[in-house]
């Protein structure tokens, strides 16, 4: 299998309809929703069986691995009746259409690549992640198509692809699937690729295997209490409601060998205290060009304007500093791991690296006088970025490989739990 690139919209919409076409009995594509644009979105269904597997990918437009991966298991699953057998697989193509149409790094070389096209919605803007943040008569229509979707199909599992740019492969589950770790981490191992055992995303998550995380329940204290989204009130749990789980497999463009250490961190409360300090300066830098740019940012185009998705995920993004900032100084637990200050050290760098690559989309279109200077930050901290994690390229098979047989495992390991589960019901 040799992927080139990473696949835009159309071009998996292409690909999903050629499927469909060469094996019509087995397989359909149709339309289950629209966009705010009016972009529709597509489910391709392969199977009749009655049992279900929901995979859904471009739930973040910066996480493009997914359209890859979703690609590869359709057809696997049309080639191979024992991964049918009484069950039907079904591929939300994209569920962000949106959102992808404004992340456009097909093939990155570089993290300064990446982010030279970057975009990542502001969090009401997430399908999935929408409902921890917004009421239900306010949810975006591409959560309703998604969770309209949940209902009709009631899966015992859905599984939602996807990445990182820099780091290592972890899971999170809703309920646990006993026996997964041991072929995710065997894959990973296999396509050399590192497993994230301190993932910030999951920090205080009970552990079920290296790098497989399962959502704390409800009332449990966030680890991170300033940030507004809460895994648990996504549309990861709407499976729930029909005895089913959801399956978050995180794949990384770059590696980074650092991520995996386990060992204790000598200074874990310096560390993150230095961590928020300088989580605190790089926002504010940001901030202060956006300062100068904005009073001559008015009227410019639908996309970039003051009102426009990009600018909006920059000011998301910096506005959730200072309450980080501020969780960050409080002391960590005993026993943190050196992995658990690395990823934390990644994402007080992605924050404002974020904010800013999207910011100088917004003065770049408008030729604003700032673009220069925030164009110079973009690319020395994408450049420290790579440097202090020492990033290795993950080849793209490599990424789709991975995703893919961890899908396939937590699909077989979910059907027995849940074979189970019906057995002591």
């Amino acid at each position: 299998m040799a992927v080139q690139h990473y696949p835009s919209v159309p071009e998996l919409v292409l690909s999903a309809r050629q499927l469909a076409a060469h094996r019509p009995e087995l397989a359909s594509l149709r339309e289950v929703g629209a966009s705010r644009a009016g972009r529709p979105l597509h489910l391709l269904s392969i199977g009749h069986r009655p049992r279900a597997v929901l995979v859904v990918a471009g739930a973040h437009a910066n996480e493009p691995a997914g359209g890859s991966t979703l690609l590869h298991l359709a057809e696997r699953a049309l080639r191979d009746p024992r991964l049918r057998g009484d069950t039907s697989w079904h591929f939300l193509l994209c569920a962000d259409p949106d959102g992808a149409s404004l992340h456009r790094t097909p093939a990155p070389r570089t993290l300064l690549d990446y982010h030279r096209h970057f975009f990542r919605p502001a969090g009401p803007e997430q399908p999935e992640w929408s409902p921890s943040v917004l009421p239900p008569d306010r949810l975006p229509p591409e959560t309703r198509a998604l969770t309209a979707v949940i209902d009709e199909l009631r899966p015992y599992l859905q599984v939602s692809l996807h990445g990182t740019d820099l780091g290592g492969s972890w899971i999170q589950l809703t309920k646990d699937i006993p026996g997964l770790a041991e072929p995710f981490v065997k894959s990973a191992a296999e396509l050399h690729i590192p497993v994230e055992t301190g993932a910030s995303d999951a920090a205080g998550w009970p552990v079920s295997g290296p790098g497989v995380h399962v959502l704390p329940r409800p009332g449990t204290d966030a680890a991170y209490p300033s940030l507004p989204e809460d895994a648990r009130r996504t549309t990861w749990h709407r499976p729930h409601r029909y005895g089913g789980r959801t399956a978050i497999i995180e794949v990384p463009m770059w590696a980074s060998d650092l991520v995996d250490d386990p060992q204790t961190h000598p200074t874990p409360t310096l560390a993150m205290r230095a961590l928020a300090g300088r989580l605190r300066r790089d926002a504010r830098l940001v901030e202060d060009i956006l300062a100068d740019a904005l009073p001559r940012l008015s009227g410019n185009g639908a996309d970039g304007g003051p009102d426009g998705p990009l600018l909006r995920a920059a000011r998301w993004a910096l506005a959730l500093v200072p309450g980080l900032a501020d969780d960050w100084r409080r002391l960590p637990p005993a026993g943190t791991s050196r992995a658990y200050i690395g990823s934390v050290d990644a994402f007080g760098r992605r924050l404002p690296l974020r904010a800013a690559a999207m910011l100088l989309r917004v003065l770049d279109e408008a030729g604003d006088r700032a673009a220069p200077r925030l164009e110079v930050l973009v690319a020395q901290w994408s450049e420290a970025f790579a440097e202090r994690f020492r990033a290795r390229w993950v080849p793209l098979e490599h990424q789709v490989e991975h995703q893919s047989r961890t899908t396939v495992a937590a699909a077989r390991y979910a059907r027995v739990q849940a074979d189970g589960d019906r057995g002591t019901g």
